[in-house]
């Protein structure tokens, strides 16, 4: 009795796959498509597929009944010795929609495999199978209870995922099989994003609605495309992404700012405008029905099989009912050694005396983008030992570092810089890192937990060290606390750095030489060096045998892309506090006299150093004065 129902059982109609034979791909989507078994419950899902006869079936009820058992019908079954546990899994499975296949007998289509990236599958278990109408088909190890897997993969996608439970032991091998047989075909067929976004153009037009395209979000080409352009601006060090839409005929602008310079990176038909946006929404989970309001999102990209970088995005609304979208690289950020952020040998001393203080106030300041986070997480990380308790409150967390409790801080739901610093200051902290000061309660408090014992650190908006004392005084700061709390603040700007694979260095032209030493002078601060002394310096330092002043010129090579910039670095200029400076706090002293006073201690200024470091072959002029604004 027993051979003939496992006779009956491997030629049941329903089954996606058998020991002895190799379904195809398209047998399975049937299977799939039929829905589940019709059975109002499992016996007679059993009966319906010849593994048990009605007698059978009633006489175990009926023992289930009379036993009062709390075994299933199935482990009753199995016990009784009429089925084997797979049998009766397999039906459940089939009864519930949920079909069971046999991996070694099934080949998966290339461009489902590529929907999911190799590291996703190894790590979830999940193995694509099949494309098609919209519906990704899915192996797992357990398609009942897989739920967070499949959220994950629905999301990564965009498409209606299908699941399908494995045979025990078939999953792992078929994974590694798959896509070992897959990169081996794609090192012949690379499909980079410059290929994705051609093949997208070859796609025939459709005409444009207001939500959706032809090529909507869950087209699996526009998917890989997406993912391969996030990809491609991590592996050019790119910080942003910019996604420019527009009516027709107006093509898909896509540029990537790299080392603080957009420039274009590729092109896509005006009728992908909305599936580019919205896909990019289905990754932030925005709203893509949302188009006249800004919105504002981040994306995990390991949740989508890339590296572990987090970009912010900022959907913004434009004219004619389009939408701009710009990502902004963070995380996957590691802080740089205090003395590997180009900050000139005094400096570099000076800051490292103030930063091992117990308490007081440190300030970096410069314009949005000059790296004062970087700067201040280089800070951190001289200062983070065993020994002391950090506590940082950023909006967003950029740089993540061990040892570190860091906060973000979210202004919707009232968790401000101030209601974080008012927190910390009851945790015990030694040293507290505030991402900005932006107003007169949060620069208050900083300064009261500066006196009160703890170190603190923040950052503001200001183009030099002078202009920070008379902002913060402005917005309403004491300037008897403020001026016993500050201990040094540290200006900067951010300029490209010369290629050093393809730089060149020649002589300066002698009308050049006198224009840079009189800019030089005329800037103040420094050595206090005159112009003849400023020149013998530089001739002897930075001069040929003839005593020509040399200095180098960007040329381009496949390096650095052809610009002759490869990198960043800082300029930088800082301000010690001392008795003097204090007094002139204290007296609400305006910026000119405190920039006297620094510039009679010798502080280089940013053009000052920004010069000097051209001189060095570290960066050119047109960098220097353009950082500098002059």
């Amino acid at each position: 009795m027993t051979s003939d129902l496992l006779q009956a059982r491997e030629s049941a109609p329903g089954v996606a796959s058998t020991a002895g034979a190799a379904p195809a791909l398209d047998a399975l989507w049937d299977s799939l498509r039929g829905g589940a078994d019709p059975a109002r419950h499992l016996g007679e899902a059993l009966v319906r597929r010849g593994l048990i006869t009605p007698a059978q079936l009633s006489q175990t009820l009926a023992r289930q009944a009379a036993e009062q058992s709390r075994r299933t019908l199935g482990a009753m079954l199995v016990a009784d010795g009429v089925l084997r546990q797979r049998q009766v899994d397999e039906a459940i499975s089939d009864w519930l929609g949920v079909r069971v296949v046999d991996l070694h007998a099934l080949t998966p289509q290339p461009q489902a495999l590529r929907l999911v990236p190799r590291s996703l599958a190894e790590r979830e278990s999940a193995l694509p199978l099949l494309l098609r109408d919209g519906h990704l088909v899915v192996a797992l190890a357990d398609a009942w209870n897989d739920r967070n897997v499949l959220k994950e993969l629905r999301l990564l996608t965009g498409l209606e995922i299908l699941p399908v439970t494995a045979t025990p032991a078939s999953l792992a091998p078929a994974i590694a099989r798959a896509y070992r047989e897959l990169e081996g075909g794609d090192a012949q067929q690379p499909r980079g994003v410059r290929e994705l976004a051609e093949e997208l153009a070859r796609q025939p037009e459709a005409p444009l609605v207001n939500d959706v395209v032809a090529a909507n979000e869950s087209d699996s080409t526009l998917v890989l495309f997406i993912h391969s352009l996030i990809a491609d601006a991590i592996r050019l060090r790119a910080s942003d992404i910019h996604i420019e839409t527009g009516t027709a005929p107006q093509p898909v602008r896509i540029r990537l700012r790299i080392d603080g310079d957009l420039v274009d990176h590729l092109q896509l038909p005006a009728r992908y405008s909305f599936a580019v946006v919205s896909r990019l929404k289905i990754m932030a989970d925005l709203d893509i029905a949302e188009h006249r309001k800004p919105q504002d999102g981040k994306i995990d990209f390991a949740r989508f099989g890339g590296p572990h970088v987090e970009l912010r995005m900022v959907v913004v609304p434009t004219s004619h009912g389009m939408e701009d979208v710009v990502l902004r690289l963070l995380s996957g950020m590691r802080p740089i050694p205090l003395d590997h952020i180009d900050l000139a040998p005094a400096t570099l001393a000076a800051l490292r005396e103030v930063i091992v203080k117990p308490y007081g106030l440190i300030l970096i300041c410069g314009p949005t983008g000059s790296g004062k986070t970087t700067t201040l997480h280089s800070v951190m990380q001289e200062i983070n030992t065993g020994r002391r308790k950090i506590w940082t409150a950023e909006d967003p967390v950029e740089i993540t570092q061990p040892g570190l409790r860091q906060v973000q801080v979210n202004a919707r739901i009232g968790w401000t810089f101030a209601a974080a610093m008012r927190t910390f200051l009851r945790a015990d902290p030694d040293v507290i890192m505030i991402g900005e000061m932006r107003d007169e309660e949060t620069a208050r408090i900083a300064v009261e937990a500066s006196l009160t014992g703890h170190l603190v650190m923040s950052t503001l908006h200001t183009n030099s060290a002078a202009e920070s004392i008379a902002r913060l005084l402005e917005i309403g700061l004491d300037p008897f606390t403020f001026s016993d709390s500050l201990l040094a603040i540290l200006a900067q700007r951010l300029v490209r750095r010369l290629c050093e694979h393809c730089r060149v260095r020649e002589p300066m032209p002698d009308d050049e030489l006198q224009h840079l030493a009189d800019l030089y002078v005329a800037s103040g601060g420094g050595a206090g060096e005159s112009r003849e002394a400023l020149l013998q310096r530089w001739r002897r330092e930075h001069g040929d045998d003839a005593g020509r002043v040399l200095r180098y010129r960007r040329v381009g090579c496949a390096r650095c892309d052809g610009s002759g910039y490869h990198g960043r670095m800082g300029l930088h200029e800082y301000l010690g506090s001392d008795e003097r400076l204090r007094e002139l706090v204290r007296r609400r002293a305006p910026a000119r006299d405190i920039v006297a006073l620094a510039q009679s201690r010798g502080m280089p200024t940013l053009l000052q150093d920004g010069v000097e470091k051209m001189l060095a072959g570290q960066t050119d002029l047109s960098e220097v004065l353009a950082a500098t604004n002059h």
